[in-house]
């Protein structure tokens, strides 16, 4: 193996804590720099790490050590970093989405396409075995051919655990581009491209209150629809229900389920790697455990750096990103509009991992 893969991050909120560990197990991958707009954050993120030098954006960008920039700040900004990265001929790995705007994102795919860097997107959770064994399942034709799915993530919304809530409500955040593409990655991973959408959408309230942090008891404004819910119509005549909601105490709904003409798959959680899979065929009287048959092993946020730069075409690519960014986009135009729309923009499905 030659020398790893060089990682600048941008943003070192929350998440970064996820990619950071991942990163260091990984020996194709080194963690050389971070850049934050508040610079005491960045120092702080990076104290478990030795030699991750904290720098500015602009010296990250001009940082001829790195090969790739790890987006990880906010929605709105993800375009504009990603842009920077590109300008700098590096290539970039964006948090979800892949940018606030579908307009947005297309500048940045036209712009990597332009300078011949590579994009990828996450969610990357559907490299993992969960969503991978699944998929191998329904390829294997465990269930014949797959007629319809349901996706469901329904939960009372970030603000009770999350100290800087504000962006889940504001444009580009959302149940839907929140949470929404773990859900509809893995259906695109597990039933290819989204053709055609119809959906609705509400909000509940108006104003959100933290629950945690140093601004407990603070008022966010909520300016997004807070509950999505539509039908998307795979190329493959497949049928996907779904449903995105921070309006709700609980749910007993399974993530996501498949169903074929000779059988059905329960999906573990798409937010995560693992999970078990579980099948039932047509006058089977319980669901058996499938073994783990695909997918990185014991993966975590940050596999699909490994694989942007392990693979030739990343399996979490920015194309991928891109047509879900279009569909979610497109479901909320529908629910605004009331009828169907047509999803411009498709992806390959993209290849298969093998179980390593």
């Amino acid at each position: 193996m030659g020398r790893p893969v060089n990682v600048g991050v941008v943003g070192c909120g929350v998440i970064f804590t996820q990619y950071g560990s991942t990163i260091e197990r990984l020996p194709e991958l080194a963690l050389v720099a971070v850049a934050d707009l508040d610079p005491d954050r960045a120092r702080q993120a990076v104290r478990p790490y030795a030699g991750v030098d904290v720098l500015s954006v602009a010296e990250l960008m001009a940082d001829p050590r790195i090969d790739v920039v790890l987006n990880l700040t906010v929605p709105a900004a993800h375009a504009e970093v990603a842009l920077r990265a590109v300008a700098a001929g590096k290539d970039v790995y964006c948090e979800k989405p892949l940018a606030a705007t579908l307009a947005d994102a297309a500048r940045v795919m036209r712009a990597a396409a332009g300078a011949g860097v590579r994009v990828g997107c996450a969610p990357d959770t559907v490299l993992g075995t969960g969503t991978q064994t699944a998929r191998k399942a329904i390829d294997d034709g465990l269930i014949g051919r797959p007629v319809a799915a349901t996706a469901t993530m329904m939960t009372p919304g970030h603000e009770r655990w999350h100290p800087n809530p504000d962006f889940y409500y504001a444009p580009g955040g959302g149940p839907l581009l929140d949470m929404g593409p773990y859900y509809v990655s893995s259906l695109v991973t597990l039933l290819g491209p989204v053709a055609s959408v119809i959906g609705a959408a509400n909000r509940t309230r108006d104003k959100r209150i933290i629950g945690s942090g140093p601004r407990e008891g603070e008022e966010v404004p909520v300016l997004v629809d807070t509950h999505v819910t539509g039908v998307l119509t795979h190329d493959s005549g497949a049928l996907s229900t779904l449903v995105m909601s921070f309006d709700a105490a609980a749910t007993s709904a399974p993530r996501i389920e498949v169903h074929g003409e000779a059988g059905s798959l329960l999906v573990p959680d798409p937010n995560h790697f693992d999970g078990e899979v579980l099948l039932a065929g047509v006058g089977d009287r319980e669901w058996r455990a499938l073994p783990a048959s695909a997918g990185y092993a014991a993966a975590g946020r940050g596999v699909g750096l490994l694989d942007l730069a392990t693979a030739g075409e990343p399996r979490a690519s920015g194309t991928m990103g891109f047509h879900v960014l279009d569909v979610m986009e497109s479901l909320l135009a529908s629910a605004r509009s009331g009828s169907a729309v047509t999803v411009a923009s498709t992806c390959e499905r993209p290849a298969p991992v093998p179980l390593r």
